[in-house]
C-alpha cells in the first residue's frame, strides 16, 4: 500500500486496516515456519506497509 493510500484513509479506518494487516502478518510468519513461502518478500512488505500506517495514524491523531 503506498503512502498516498494512506493518507487518504481516516482515522477509524487505518486503525481497522493496522489491525487486520497485523492477523495478516501473524498469520504469513507462522504458515512459513510450518512450510515455507514461496515468496518470503511478502512478510517483509506486509511488515513495512504496517509500520507505514501507524506512523501515519500517530501523525493524524497529534494534529
Amino acid at each position: 500500500m503506498k503512502t498516498a493510500e494512506i493518507l487518504e484513509l481516516n482515522v477509524t479506518e487505518l486503525a481497522e486496516r493496522i489491525d487486520t494487516e497485523k492477523a495478516n502478518l501473524s498469520r504469513m510468519k507462522i504458515n512459513h515456519k510450518v512450510s515455507p513461502l514461496e515468496n518470503q518478500s511478502l512478510i517483509k512488505k506486509s511488515r513495512r506497509d504496517v509500520a507505514r500506517m501507524m506512523t501515519v495514524l500517530r501523525q493524524k491523531q497529534q494534529k
